[in-house]
């Protein structure tokens, strides 16, 4: 049945902007915090945040509509990104850095007795991701806005973030992270653009009435996706982008027959289940009700989102979807939107009439698909029978689109069954499964990795059946961070040293850094002394928030030596470790004499479910216990595990990092970001070659970074052979090593409970290979020692890792999708 749609004619009124001085802004504060909030000066300090958030987002309202109107004028190209991650953060700070009113703001808020950077302290970090996926997606956000790109943001509007992570007794214990208590000043409901997103129910097949073959989805289970848009800013240039967050809600709020004989609990049972699916951000996927949980998430992000880009389209555009792929792109970050090519073809072929022919050529012309894991276990599978049962429809369409996928496989190698079968989209075993990362490569016409060796390891190894097949799909995209919120807004001191020497237009141009490569010279010492300055203040910030945090004292003095990311064994936490029980024991045998005073800090989640990340965890916390309070230690190591590690928190770490560990098995991690932040902030990276640690290596030069360990090809040679205990037989550091963690000297009262660690890394089928890099990654430490007490090179190593970042800017990245994907037209915003 086609559906029927009445184009809708915009007459918007004119906005006029609102003034940006002291005192309107303190006037506007003064009247949100009293007539809208009904509060008073002395009230708690989150209503004073919420009034001044208001005011604040009021001076983004004329950009905004403005914006939305320009990017919606007839044949203009729209991209939409589908994440189920925006890490975005705190936003105030960021607003009032792109709209270049931080200095009214801050005279306003003392005008009534308030510190602005206490203010903007009140704001909950968004629970909207969990780790380097969501930042990304945020920084993305942020490049497109400052570039003018037409972009829009689709993702779910979390009740409840991961989890609030603390530590007790040195193991990492979760807490609801209910980062929408006080509610968001930022969004904005958008009821009347709700979507009815179909769950469960069955399939009717019937002949229409030009005698095709049709289909409908009935006696479905629906949910409301009801849209809430945050704004996104562009830096000073008028562009205010939208991030639209899905809420889910129940269709009726309770079953008022039920209700009334009695049957409270299933009356209201429906809207608990719907509401469940936007509840928590990434449920714990190791049970079957996590996993039905998840793919309800998927879905509800990717139905809710095409449906809504196709409202708007038909709305203000075309009625015919032939044309819909010449106005429209979806991007499709990692595998968990990628159901989205399943609900195209089903909208275009049930609710628009459209052929199967003419729906794929649509929908295989609109869809990108962005990969971010090199490891299998990463990519989302999901069984049939869950399929079967959750989302009949759908199923019924990925069988039709395999169906027709194989026959071009068998056109090309006929014959080749073991290839047909590798690259099916469902795959048989253990269990009949859909392979979604196989159903976004069929259904895009782009599939890219985000560095240049995961992208090369993509299209040799895990794709390689589909990189020979299509060749012109796959392509790179390295990925890239933004620095208005990575250098301008977390480092304001080092923002205005580089201003006053080279201007502040690299803030939004960030190769322009460039500029900053001749002052690395030796000679420039008044400047150096500037920059050790800024970087000092940076670190006794660190040190403040390490001693509050962790109750521990860190010298700002220090070599400040940080890894901060996701727990993860292939992100090697560990390795780290093993050098901080070296030093330890150098310590404790007497030789510091050339051992540099060094404060090591590691912060990050690790997955509820994930037996291993948490016993990382627990191993930093029991280090750092004993070696904190051995005397012996004093004035040589220091070591922290921060807990909660989030946004807010790295806005204050990567300005105050002196050394970034980098340090995972080679082949394994896809870019990274954090490396990225670091670098440009002046920290020194010691890394393996790996993801974007290549491009950054090759950008400051060998001499500027200290590369350790395996290469890629190496790990994969050694897998057949690996052999850990030899590399402890021949190397008398690491036989110390492992020997004081097998003798329990940091778990003397738990006996045992680094067994599985110690056991894992000693595993001739150990994947991440830690042994094998010890010795490398020992040897680079001493290097990095011995620059660091060589201050005057120290510095200029680190002016020129700034001065060399400037490819690792997202507005770089984006201008790359946008040039050769997305093939948009930046907009005129004034």
């Amino acid at each position: 049945m086609k559906k029927e749609y009445v184009k809708h004619v915009y007459r918007p009124f004119t906005l006029e902007p609102l003034v940006d001085d002291a005192a309107t802004i303190g006037h506007d504060f003064k009247r949100y915090l009293s007539y809208h909030l009904g509060r008073f000066h002395g009230c708690a300090p989150n209503y004073i945040y919420e009034a001044l958030a208001y005011s604040v987002r009021d001076r983004l309202m004329v950009d905004w509509r403005n914006t939305w109107n320009e990017q919606l004028q007839p044949g203009n190209r729209r991209a939409f990104y589908m994440s189920l991650e925006f890490l975005i953060g705190r936003a105030l700070g960021n607003h009032l850095l792109n709209l270049g009113i931080h200095t009214a703001t801050d005279q306003a808020m003392l005008n009534y007795s308030q510190k602005l950077e206490e203010v903007i302290e009140e704001e909950p970090d968004a629970g909207l991701g969990n780790g380097g996926l969501g930042r990304l997606a945020a920084c993305f956000m942020d490049s497109c806005a400052s570039l003018r790109l037409p972009v829009m943001g689709y993702g779910i509007r979390y009740e409840y973030g991961m989890f609030r992570q603390y530590i007790e007794n040195g193991y990492q214990m979760e807490a609801p992270d209910h980062w929408l208590q006080n509610g968001n000043p930022w969004e904005i409901e958008r009821i009347e653009y709700s979507q009815r997103i179909q769950f469960g129910g069955y399939t009717e097949h019937f002949i229409d009435k030009e005698g095709n073959s049709r289909a409908r989805w009935i006696s479905t289970h629906d949910v409301l996706a009801i849209p809430y848009d945050i704004p996104i800013s562009g830096y000073r240039n008028k562009t205010v982008n939208t991030l639209r967050l899905w809420k889910a809600a129940a269709t009726d709020e309770f079953n008022l027959i039920e209700f009334n004989a009695g049957s409270y609990t299933e009356a209201v049972q429906s809207k608990n289940q719907a509401e469940d699916i936007s509840m928590v951000l990434y449920p714990n996927d190791s049970s079957e009700n996590g996993k039905e949980l998840r793919l309800r998430q998927q879905y509800f992000l990717a139905s809710a989102s095409i449906k809504d880009a196709m409202r708007v389209w038909v709305r203000h555009g075309e009625m015919d979807f032939r044309k819909f792929a010449v106005e429209n792109v979806f991007q499709m970050n990692d595998t968990h939107p990628t159901i989205a090519v399943a609900e195209l073809m089903r909208l275009l072929l049930d609710e628009h009439g459209l052929h199967w022919d003419e729906a794929w050529s649509i929908t295989s012309s609109c869809m990108a698909y962005t990969n971010h894991t090199l490891l299998p276990e990463a990519l989302e599978k999901w069984p049939v029978s869950l399929f079967e049962r959750l989302l009949p429809r759908l199923l019924e369409i990925i069988y039709e689109i395999n169906a027709q996928f194989l026959r071009k496989v068998s056109m090309k190698w006929p014959g080749d069954v073991e290839r047909q079968q590798r690259m099916s989209i469902i795959g048989e075993a253990p269990y009949r499964h859909v392979r979604m990362a196989w159903l976004a490569i069929v259904g895009s016409f782009s599939v890219n990795g985000v560095a240049a060796l995961h992208s090369q390891l993509l299209r040799d190894g895990l794709f390689h059946d589909f990189y020979q097949l299509w060749p012109e799909r796959f392509n790179n995209k390295t990925n890239g961070v933004t620095p208005r919120r990575w250098i301008a807004h977390a480092n304001p001191g080092m923002t205005s040293l580089i201003s006053e020497q080279i201007g502040d237009e690299w803030i939004a141009d960030l190769s322009q850094i460039v500029k900053l490569k001749p002052l690395a010279a030796a000679k420039h010492k008044a400047f150096h002394a500037h920059w050790r300055a800024v970087k000092l203040a940076n670190k006794q910030r660190l040190a403040a928030l390490v001693k509050a945090d962790c109750d521990v004292d860190f010298d700002p003095h220090a070599l400040f030596d940080v890894q901060v990311k996701r727990i993860h064994e292939y992100k090697r936490q560990l390795l780290n470790l093993l050098h901080v029980i070296h030093l330890y024991v150098q310590i404790k045998q007497g030789k510091t004499e050339h051992m540099v005073n060094r404060c090591v800090l590691i912060g990050g989640k690790a997955a509820p479910g994930y037996y291993m990340a948490k016993r990382i965890v627990k191993l930093v916390n029991s280090l750092a216990e004993v070696i904190n309070n051995d005397p012996d230690a004093q004035g040589h190591l220091k070591v922290a595990f921060l807990p909660n590690y989030r946004v807010s928190a790295m806005e204050i770490i990567a300005p105050a990092t002196d050394l970034s560990e980098q340090i995972s098995t080679a082949g394994k991690e896809a870019s990274g970001t954090g490396n990225m932040k670091f670098m440009m902030n002046g920290a020194m990276t010691i890394g393996t070659y790996d993801g974007a640690n290549i491009e950054m290596l090759e950008a400051v030069g060998e001499e500027n970074f200290f590369l350790f360990g395996l290469r890629a090809e190496h790990v994969d040679a050694l897998r057949h052979d690996y052999r850990p205990w030899e590399y402890v037989e021949k190397d008398a550091d690491l036989r110390a090593v492992m020997d004081l963690l097998r003798s329990g000297h940091f778990n003397a009262c738990e006996p045992g409970i680094f067994d599985d660690i110690i056991n894992s890394m000693m595993s001739s089928t150990d994947p991440w290979m830690t042994l094998a890099d010890f010795r490398s990654y020992i040897d680079a430490q001493q290097a990095v020692a011995t620059a660091w007490q060589d201050t005057e090179k120290w510095t200029s190593m680190s002016i020129l890792n700034t001065a060399a970042s400037g490819f690792f800017s997202t507005d770089r990245t984006m201008l790359e999708y946008n040039r050769e994907i997305w093939k948009l037209k930046p907009i005129n915003n004034g």
